[in-house]
């Protein structure tokens, strides 16, 4: 059967393994999680400031009409989204400033894309330092995405028309998910996801190394703005209970549990590795928005009442008072 979307070159027989470890933050085989109620928390979404389609206000509001009490904005490397919320005296959500830095692992063997994701709940939105090494994020992040335009364009995979047609909104970070999107626009990919895999992920022909910082300076960058660092879709830390540990001595105080994609059993194993290691389990749905609506995925999407409270905990007595 033929999809009338063109081969890649290089791709013949690349195994998926090439990635480097498990995708861990992939949906996990198992028994489905089936929310006892709609959940009333969400520490665990992107706006159109990363690599997400709703604006931020947009997602507000989506996540309000879904039942959602407290909503964490977690762009990639910015704090744009939930700057660029406007003031409101309406009492919910609320919402928290957050960020996802994709910190770089060299060193660490068999992570998926090379990579550990940190969550920062509650932090600093005016803080001076964070905001400096998340802008350092973003010009990498820039000079990333056009090395991968170039590459796609040697691939005879254009997206140059496309790329010039957008202009991000100030203080945006420029991502993998961006490109996909204009992969499927000019017609060289069938879906986002079908981009990611199959040209954009590593060990494909379109991948290009992530540069920036690691997890010990991305736990520290977080601490010192007053946030709660937590490890992000990491379903490896069921077998990786060391390496967790190891960071968890680096400053990390939280383990994302209740992972939307996350079948049972492997939230009741993680909820094990966040106690045995006294990480705050943390959960979120990881919203994008490119195949379903937020209301969609919130009905997957169960984070008990009990989070909220932990995770209020941990800030204590932190510089964070950005919880709007």
């Amino acid at each position: 059967m033929t999809t009338g979307v063109p081969a890649v070159p290089g791709t013949a027989g690349v195994p998926r393994a090439a990635q480097g470890g498990t995708d861990p933050f992939r949906a996990t085989t198992g028994t489905p999680v089936v929310p006892p109620h709609p959940s009333r928390i969400d520490l665990h979404c992107h706006t159109d400031r990363s690599d997400g389609v709703l604006a931020p206000e947009r997602l507000v509001r989506a996540a309000a009409s879904a039942g959602i009490r407290l909503l964490a904005i977690t762009d990639h490397d910015t704090l744009a989204g939930y700057r660029d919320l406007p003031a409101s005296d309406r009492p919910q959500p609320v919402v928290v400033p957050g960020v996802e830095i994709n910190s770089v692992a060299e060193g660490v063997e068999a992570l998926w894309e090379g990579e550990l994701h940190v969550l920062g709940l509650g932090v600093d939105p005016d803080d001076e330092a964070l905001e400096a090494a998340l802008a350092s994020q973003r010009a990498r992040r820039v000079e990333r995405f056009h090395a991968i335009v170039s590459r796609l364009r040697e691939l005879g995979l254009s997206v140059d028309a496309e790329v010039a047609d957008l202009h991000p909104a100030e203080g945006s970070s420029l991502g993998r998910p961006t490109l996909a999107r204009h992969l499927v626009a000019a017609g060289h990919a069938t879906s986002v996801d079908d981009a990611m895999r199959r040209i954009l992920a590593r060990g494909m022909p379109g991948y290009v190394p992530r540069v920036g910082l690691g997890p010990r300076a991305a736990i520290e960058a977080i601490r010192a703005a007053g946030g709660l660092p937590v490890l992000a879709h990491f379903a490896d830390a069921r077998v990786r209970r060391a390496l967790v540990a190891e960071l968890r001595d680096l400053g990390l105080g939280g383990l994302e549990v209740y992972y939307r994609h996350f079948s049972a059993e492997v939230v009741a194993e993680l909820r094990d590795v966040a106690g045995d290691l006294r990480l705050v389990p943390t959960g979120g749905s990881d919203y994008h928005g490119d195949v379903e609506t937020y209301a969609e995925a919130h009905a997957r999407l169960y984070v008990p009442e009990a989070v909220a409270g932990l995770v209020h905990g941990a800030l204590q007595g932190t510089a964070s008072t950005g919880f709007r």
